[in-house]
């Protein structure tokens, strides 16, 4: 009984909160990412667990995703803003090279074309919701800080957020790509092999990154 009466105590604060910003001061809308931060992600892909260092940089036109794997490999995702991403293992002395329509997602990527889905509370914290084309990703922000709490992606992989440093940013020396990405034949793409997947341009870098944590997923089964 008891876990039924914080349910609905739950949806009932969610509903006040809801009318209480239409009413008092319109639909909220997200904030824009600062232009450079880095955050560490919890990811959970189908069962598989990972922690994601996410360092974005727009003004150098650059976002990098340095994914560790549960007692697994370290697989880095650097993406720039020309439409290139190179994929790649150090240890295993393997790159991918795929090129995309568009490059990094812009601060404001979120704000426009985003539909407000409500207030809910996700691991202990109280957040205003939004999706994006019809639930590609679903987005979660502290109703307080306005820091991005959780990610919710089409695929059903989730990214929590576990820290959150604005204007905290990599050495340049860490974004070259190894050598070896810009001497192999094992490229790809994407406007060739996924090109007629119906995509907000906004939305490409979303899917440039789930796709290619689909493809480590893969590498490791």
């Amino acid at each position: 009984m008891a876990s039924h009466g914080n349910a609905a105590n739950r949806v009932a604060l969610a509903s006040i909160l809801l009318a209480f910003c239409v009413a008092g001061f319109g639909i909220p809308t997200p904030t824009p990412w600062p232009e450079q931060f880095h955050a560490l992600l919890f990811q959970n892909s189908s069962g598989k667990l990972s922690t994601i260092d996410l360092w974005y940089d727009f003004p150098n036109g650059r976002n990098f995703n340095i994914i560790h794997s549960q007692l697994g490999s370290t697989l880095y995702d650097l993406e720039w803003t020309n439409g290139t991403s190179f994929y790649y293992d150090l240890d295993a002395g393997s790159c991918k090279t795929m090129h995309f329509p568009v490059g990094i997602l812009s601060p404001d990527w979120l704000v426009s074309n985003s539909t407000y889905i409500g207030v809910e509370k996700v691991g202990g914290f109280t957040c205003n919701v939004w999706s994006k084309a019809d639930g590609f990703i679903v987005y979660y922000e502290d109703v307080e800080t306005k820091r991005p709490v959780h990610w919710l992606f089409f695929t059903g992989m989730s990214q929590y957020v576990m820290t959150f440093e604005p204007g905290k940013v990599l050495e340049d020396e860490a974004w070259q790509a190894p050598w070896y990405c810009f001497d192999s034949e094992d490229n790809e793409s994407f406007q060739e092999n996924g090109g007629d997947l119906k995509v907000p341009n906004e939305l490409w870098s979303v899917l440039k990154h789930t796709t290619l944590l689909d493809m480590a997923e893969r590498s490791r089964m």
